[in-house]
Formats: structure tokens, sequence, C-alpha cells
């Protein structure tokens, strides 16, 4: 028979006590981190598992960090652009009071110091930058491969080609725009900042004869005559590589600038058809001079977009190609600093589809601009939805049971206790008995 102060029951006392406050100590730590994985010796592959949730939510983390300042840059771009097209509403404004000739040489020369201000103004938005990085100069814009500029009519007929002669020229809808021999034909156009014009009876000329005569005022073989040659739904080679057809695949006839890149950009160019009495034929013209830039003139170059990291892993991005917003990329001023010019009645006509063509180009950028900022905000709120999910599953592996720990805790420390009294006890006796011996 064992007593109280036999070495074995000591021995399995304080075996229990050890025991006891090993657990303790487990379900303290528990309660005091909040998890009942600490270490890879309490549950191996929870800890693992654990370990790399852990891992993703920090990435997660990292990359809502890089939506926001990716948004961040976006909005940056888009505010100096709105502020462009804003000044652009006022160009044109400007340009059509210049084309007005109640406007005397002195009031267009007022007005072209004030276009010439806001067309700088253009400039200095160009530069807007999002921690020194420059958005709106063309230098991160994308890979292109070099281009040669379009010019698409989609309002005159479908069988229309270069060698239609201008009185038989037909509307979309097959009817004759009734063109006479005795109108006139008033052609201007703007070429690196400068203004050309030409005018010419229509007599038997054709469709092409009107970009010939172009040619012949001044700037050189600006336009590809040939390319008018036949009736197809192929307007060209996109800045992609991609073959570009009309929306509705149905045939267009499109004018080509004879260089291909920037250096051949046609900026814009009026057609106007007025008769022997000097009348303009407004019903001609909406349909003749319905000509608008289908492909812009691009030169060769690499990849060089901004590059937004949108993931947790590698090529989880979103690339972002950002053009020239600039003035001259606009085609309102010369490569030698001249500004589009609206001095004459004539050059500011011409203006007016140079505005509306640069018009087109900003809010082509801008719109691409604002999908991307959509695709951001539904990859911002995905990411958020990611994080709580994984953070949701990390705690169902690795998070402590804290009532279950607190309970366990309480157990185990009140065994511990019972069994040092236990082992005090034993002590004591051992203590009386051997103040017995002495």
């Amino acid at each position: 028979m064992s007593t109280i102060s036999s070495y074995a029951q000591q021995l399995s006392i304080l075996n229990l006590m050890n025991v006891k406050y090993a657990a303790a100590a487990k379900s303290m730590n528990q309660v005091a981190t909040g998890n009942k994985i600490n270490s890879a010796k309490d549950d191996a592959s929870g800890f693992a598992i654990g370990k790399r949730m852990s891992v993703e939510i920090g990435a997660l983390e990292k990359t809502l960090s890089n939506v926001q300042t990716g948004n961040s840059l976006l909005n940056v771009a888009n505010g100096a652009m709105s502020s462009t097209l804003e000044i652009l509403q006022t160009l044109k404004e400007k340009a059509i009071a210049a084309s007005n000739d109640t406007a005397k040489d002195s009031d267009r020369a007022t007005i072209q110091k004030e276009m010439n201000q806001y067309i700088d103004q253009i400039n200095d938005n160009s530069l807007v930058t999002y921690n020194g990085k420059h958005l709106l100069t063309g230098a991160n814009s994308g890979a292109t491969v070099e281009t040669n500029q379009a010019y698409t009519n989609r309002s005159l007929g479908e069988d229309t080609t270069g060698a239609t002669k201008l009185t038989d020229l037909t509307r979309r809808q097959g009817d004759n725009l009734n063109i006479s021999a005795t109108d006139t034909v008033n052609v201007s156009f703007v070429k690196d900042g400068k203004t050309y014009a030409t005018s010419f009876e229509v007599g038997d000329m054709t469709l092409e004869d009107i970009f010939k005569k172009a040619n012949e005022a001044g700037a050189g073989e600006v336009f590809d005559t040939e390319s008018m040659d036949t009736a197809t739904s192929l307007i060209g080679t996109d800045s992609d590589g991609r073959e570009l057809h009309t929306v509705d695949d149905k045939n267009a006839i499109t004018v080509k600038s004879t260089e291909a890149g920037k250096a051949g950009r046609i900026a814009g160019f009026t057609i106007s058809v007025t008769d022997a009495s000097g009348n303009v034929r407004k019903d001609v013209n909406t349909v003749l001079d319905d000509f608008s830039e289908s492909i812009s003139g691009t030169d060769k170059r690499d990849d060089n977009s901004l590059v937004l990291h949108t993931g947790t892993h590698a090529s989880q991005n979103m690339q972002v190609g950002l053009g020239d917003m600039g003035a001259r990329a606009l085609g309102l001023q010369g490569s030698d600093g001249s500004y589009l010019s609206v001095s004459t009645q004539s050059d500011a006509n011409a203006a007016i589809n140079v505005i509306d063509n640069a018009i087109n180009r900003l809010l082509e950028q801008q719109t691409t601009v604002g999908a991307m900022q959509s695709r951001l905000e539904y990859t911002g709120n995905n990411i958020t939805t990611q994080h709580e999910n994984v953070t949701a599953a990390m705690e169902t592996i690795t998070g402590a049971d804290l009532a279950k720990a607190i309970t366990e805790f309480t157990a185990n420390n009140i065994q511990m206790q019972a069994a040092q009294a236990m082992l005090a006890q034993s002590n004591s006796n051992a203590g009386w008995f051997l103040n017995l011996l002495g």
C-alpha cells in the first residue's frame, strides 16, 4: 500500500503538475494571441496554411494600395485633359467668331493673341506629372506600328471612289448630291501648323481631284489620292497593327496621308461648295465635308506604357497607355512653334475642323482613361472582398475559440494548483517523519 509520502507518488503528482502547467500555458497563449495555432508544433499543416494566408492578406493590402495610387495617377491625367477640353471648347468659339466677316482684321488679330495663349496652356497641361512621371507627353503611350493617317467619309454613297465625278456623287441613301458643273469647290487644310487653301470650278472634276488640287496648294504631296481608287470597307492598319474596317462593314471612301507617321499628319481639312452666285451649298457640304479621322498617323514605337500591378501574382497587371495631348499632337501647333491661324476668314474656317479633330482625339483618350478608372474601381472592390474572405478563412483555421480556451485554462490551472498542494502536503509529511527519527 502506497502512502502520500512515497517517491513514486510524488513523481506522479509532479508529472501531472507539469502536464497541467503546459496545458494551462498553451491555453493562456491562445487567449493572449487570439490564435489556436501559434507555432508549427501546435498544428504543422494548419500553421503552414495560416502563414500562406497571412502572406496573401498582406499582398492583397499592398495590391489595394497599388489600385488606389493608380487611380490617383489617372485622376491627375484626367484633370489635365478636362482642362484642355475646356480650352478647346473656347478655341472653337474663338475660331467661329473669327470666321464671321463681321470681324475686322484687327479683331482677328486680337483673337489670334488669345488663341496663342490658350494653345500654350494646352502644352502646359500636357506636362502634368505624377511622382515625377510625365503623363500626357506621349512618353507612356504604349507600343505602336507606323501608320498612315486616314480620313473616312461615311456619308457618301457606298459605290463612291476617287474616280467618281463630283456631279455624280450621291448620299448614303442613294440620292444625288446635285453638284453642278458651275459650282466652285473650296478646299483648305492645316499641315504642321500652317493653313493652305485652293479653289476650282467643278466641271468634270472627280472626288480625288479635290485632294490633287489640295496637294498643289503649296504643302507638297500631302494627300495620297491612290488610296481612293476602290470602294471598300477596309480603312487601313491601325496603330496596333490590326486591319480597321468601317463599323457597319459597308464601303466608305477613305483618303490617307502620303507620308506615314506623325510627320505626315494633316490636322484637318475643310471642303466647301458654293454655287455660281457665291451661295454656300450647305446641303452638299454636310455630306462632302463629312470626313473624320479614322486612323491617326503614328510612328513605330516599343511598348512604354505604364504598368499598374493590380494582383498578388506575377503578370496580374494593367497596361496604361497615355497618348501625347500636347498642342502639336492635337494639330494646333507646327514643328516650328507656329500657332493655328485665325488671321483671315479662310484660316478661321479651316481652324474649326482642326479643333473638332483635336476634340475628338482628346475625348478618345479621355474615355480610355475613364474606362480604365472604371476597371480599377471593380478591381478595388474585388480585392476588398477577397481580403475579407481570406481573412475570415484564416480565422477559421488559426483563430482560437476564446471561451473554450479560457475554460481550459481555468480547468488546467485548478488542477495544477491541486497538484501543487498535494506535492506540498507530501513534502510536509516527509518532514514530519524525519523529525520523529531525529
